[in-house]
């Protein structure tokens, strides 16, 4: 079995999710069991703003905005740690080749693969040419996965993310051109660009996809809990399963033993969050996701947690112990976006 299929055979995947897929979750995800594991889509322009800095306080490595926000900081767009390397996939949103080429050389070093975002109907993505944008242009799909693939390094795995085209045959041929540019392999999300996620992904539909290309296919659409990544291969035939909305609702969809109760998952992940100092930003976003599912932000609890402005305000509302602020810190050193003294324009 070559490289390419090894890792991307009998795989559980935590699927890209905008906001989502920050560092603590991937670890989180990771933890209970996820083989590979997905950034959030990175919309290339933010990331060419970005000089890769190492941060030896945290031992993260740590992709920071060379222009100051309105606060006088700079922005971490993407952040990660050696340690995920062997699973982790950055997801990029781009309608270019050359642009997409400069995002994954300057990441290449700190992740397995990159992932061409081929899906996301969002303005968010499309307006830039990018996400679903591009499941009608093959000409420029063929430019971006073949400029990847030509001039990143052999063990950075190359693929991307398409929904179903109108047509089963539209969705083939597209398949078969992403296919004979060299990608390891390639996602689909089992829905047409203009269905709703509450409405039920064709799984029928991606077994002929599937049939149709010798790469891996990695099935994506209603995982909904762990059986279900592998009765999506087994109706489809694809090679690894992908989840995303299950692993919002409770990341710990991808352990074999079974969910566990919500509040424990969330405790899980709002540790993971304090432990590497995590932003306050995301951090409620992350929490108030768990919450809506579960307990719902009309209450003391969800009040208090739209009300806090620092982790430690976030701790002391979910009982758990602010001594876990930081906690990872390796040394006693400021943070690259908080380092006055760094020049981040060289």
């Amino acid at each position: 079995m070559d490289a390419a299929r090894e890792f991307y055979t009998n795989k559980n995947i935590l699927a890209p999710m905008v906001r989502v897929c920050t560092m603590p979750t991937r670890l989180q995800a990771a933890e209970y069991g996820a083989d590979i594991v997905y950034s959030e889509e990175i919309l290339d322009y933010s990331l060419m703003r970005s000089k890769r800095v190492e941060n030896h306080a945290f031992g993260t490595v740590e992709f920071v905005n060379t222009k100051e926000n309105s606060s006088g900081f700079r922005d971490v767009i993407f952040q990660t740690i050696p340690e995920e390397r062997g699973r982790l996939v950055l997801q990029l949103g781009t309608g270019d080749a050359t642009r997409a080429l400069k995002c994954a050389l300057l990441a290449a070093k700190d992740i397995s693969a990159v992932d061409i975002n081929m899906g996301c109907p969002l303005k968010f993505s499309t307006s830039s040419g990018a996400g679903s944008a591009l499941l009608k242009k093959p000409e420029q799909v063929r430019d971006i996965m073949t400029t990847l693939r030509r001039n990143l390094p052999s063990e950075v795995h190359v693929t991307c993310k398409i929904r179903l085209l109108e047509t089963t045959e539209k969705t083939i041929e597209l398949a078969r051109v992403i296919e004979a540019c060299g990608v390891s392999a390639f996602g689909v999300h089992a829905r047409y660009v203009s269905q709703r996620p509450r409405q039920p992904a064709h799984w029928d539909l991606m077994k002929h996809v599937v049939e149709s290309v010798s790469c891996p296919v990695i099935a994506n659409g209603d995982v909904f809990k762990h059986e279900d990544f592998e009765r999506i291969k087994s109706e489809t035939g694809a090679a690894s399963a992908m989840c995303g909305r299950a692993a919002l609702w409770n990341l710990s969809v991808f352990r074999e033993e079974g969910l566990l109760p919500a509040r424990e998952n969330l405790n899980n992940i709002l540790k993971k969050c304090l432990e590497w100092n995590h932003t306050v930003k995301n951090t409620k976003y992350l929490l108030r996701e768990l919450l809506i599912k579960s307990t719902g932000l009309e209450n003391e609890e969800g009040n208090a947690l739209n009300k806090s402005k620092t982790l430690e305000e976030i701790a002391r509302t979910f009982e758990v112990p602010e001594t876990l602020i930081g906690s990872k810190r390796r040394e006693h050193l400021k943070r690259p976006c908080e380092e006055d003294a760094l020049s981040l324009d060289s």
